[in-house]
C-alpha cells in the first residue's frame, strides 16, 4: 500500500501493518483504542497509556533517544512517529530501512486528519472515524462563553521557565478554553520567559503543566513569591488533556469545562 503521511512524504508498507512501533504517547493510545493490542509490538519508555501495554509491550527507548538497535531486531512493517516528538535524525535512518509514516500536529484539524489517516493505514478506518467524530461533537458543545478571551501564561518548563507560542498544538487548545496566549507572537516555539515578562504581561492566569515539567503545588507558591502578579490566577493542569492529540482528545472538552475554563 502507498500512503501520503502529515509531511508529504510517501510511504509504501505491506497492508494492514503486523508488526507496528510507535514512537509517540498520544499515538500509541490511539492504536490502542482502534484495538490493535497484537499488531503493535514495541513503544516508548513514555508511552504511559494504557497501563497494560506499558507494562507489557517492548521499550524501544525514548521518543528523542531511540534504540536503533532493538528496532531493527523487531523488523517492523510500520513505524508511526511525529516530526517534533522524534528526534530527526534517528527517523530519518529508521526510513532507510522500514516504513515510517509521519505525523505534523499543530491544530485540532491536524489531530483528526491524522486519527482518520492512522486509521486509514491499520485496517480500522470505521473505529477511526467514530473517534474523531466524538472529539469534534465533544468540542462543538464547549460553552459558547469561552470566546471571552482572559490572557493565559502556559509554562512547560522551570529553569528556565518556558511557554508555548502560536506555532504549536498547546496554543490551539488554549483559545478553544476562551484564552488569549500572551506569547503567541514570540518567535520561538517554546520561548524562555523571565518573571519580568510575567510582569510586565499581567496575565489573567498562568497554567502550570504537568508535563513535560512536573509543575506540582510547591510551584505555585514559588512563582507567586518571585512575581508581582496582582491579581493573577496560578493553576495547575494536566498536561495530557492540552498536549496529546490522540484519542485523549475525546476526554479534552470535558476537563476544560470542568476545570479550566
Amino acid at each position: 500500500m502507498k500512503t501520503i503521511d502529515q509531511l508529504g512524504r510517501t510511504v509504501t508498507f505491506s497492508f494492514p501493518p503486523k508488526r507496528i512501533i510507535s514512537v509517540v504517547p498520544s499515538q500509541t493510545e490511539l492504536l490502542f483504542d482502534l484495538g490493535l493490542n497484537d499488531e503493535v509490538i514495541g513503544i516508548t519508555k513514555f508511552c504511559i497509556h494504557p497501563a497494560e501495554w506499558f507494562i507489557t509491550k517492548t521499550k524501544i527507548g525514548g521518543t528523542k533517544t531511540l534504540n536503533i538497535e532493538l528496532i531493527q531486531q523487531l523488523q517492523p512493517d510500520l513505524i508511526i512517529a511525529n516530526k517534533e516528538e522524534n528526534e530527526q535524525s534517528q527517523i530519518e535512518q529508521l526510513a532507510n530501512q522500514f516504513s515510517v509514516w509521519i505525523s505534523d500536529i499543530k491544530n485540532i484539524d491536524d489531530a483528526l486528519n491524522m486519527i482518520s489517516a492512522i486509521g486509514t493505514i491499520t485496517d480500522r478506518s470505521v473505529v477511526a472515524e467514530n473517534i474523531a467524530q466524538r472529539i469534534t461533537e465533544n468540542f462543538q458543545q464547549l460553552p459558547q462563553q469561552f470566546i471571552s478571551r482572559k490572557k493565559a501564561a502556559y509554562l512547560i518548563w522551570r529553569k528556565p521557565y518556558m511557554a508555548i507560542n502560536s506555532g504549536t498544538f498547546i496554543h490551539d487548545m488554549l483559545l478553544r478554553c476562551g484564552f488569549e496566549n500572551i506569547f503567541a507572537n514570540n518567535v520561538s516555539r517554546y520561548p524562555e520567559i523571565t518573571i519580568e515578562q510575567l510582569e510586565a504581561a499581567q496575565p489573567d492566569v498562568i497554567l502550570l503543566s504537568s508535563e513535560p515539567y512536573p509543575f506540582s503545588e510547591k510551584h505555585i507558591d514559588e512563582l507567586k513569591a518571585k512575581a508581582k502578579l496582582k491579581s493573577t490566577k496560578v493553576q495547575l493542569v494536566d498536561g495530557e488533556m492540552f498536549s496529546w492529540y490522540g484519542s485523549r482528545l475525546v476526554h479534552s472538552p470535558e476537563y476544560f469545562r470542568k476545570k479550566i475554563c
